[in-house]
């Protein structure tokens, strides 16, 4: 329980000033926009994957839950295992033109292939 605390002070473990207020992080995730506003970049990634292809789609703006329910579906579609951290969704296998045809079915006008 005591690394929770730390952790949330940035590693910070003791001040000697007695006016001293830890700095807030207030990362306010911004509302989902619609699809058809959304950018999306979709691309092929093998760096520290071991040689392994992955899909990353990045430019995804909106609430945190939208983006697992995105990454789910798209999953789904492509019949293959990922993740979503970090602000990507990570599809497994080169499935570039999978989620770029399903987002162009689904309104995303805005997604296109990079590389």
């Amino acid at each position: 329980m005591a690394g929770k605390k730390i952790n949330s002070f940035g590693g910070l473990v003791y001040s000697t000033d007695p006016n001293f207020k830890p700095e807030s992080v207030n990362e306010e995730e911004q509302e989902t926009l619609l699809p058809a506003q959304q950018k999306i970049k979709v691309r092929l990634d093998k760096k520290h994957r071991a040689g392994k292809a992955v899909t990353l789609v990045e430019g995804f703006v909106g609430i945190t839950s939208d983006m697992e329910e995105l990454g789910k579906k798209l999953k789904t579609f492509c019949g293959t295992g990922g993740s979503v951290k970090d602000g990507e969704i990570i599809v497994q296998g080169d499935n570039r033109d999978k989620v770029i045809q399903w987002f162009l079915k689904n309104g995303y006008s805005g997604a296109k292939k990079i590389g």
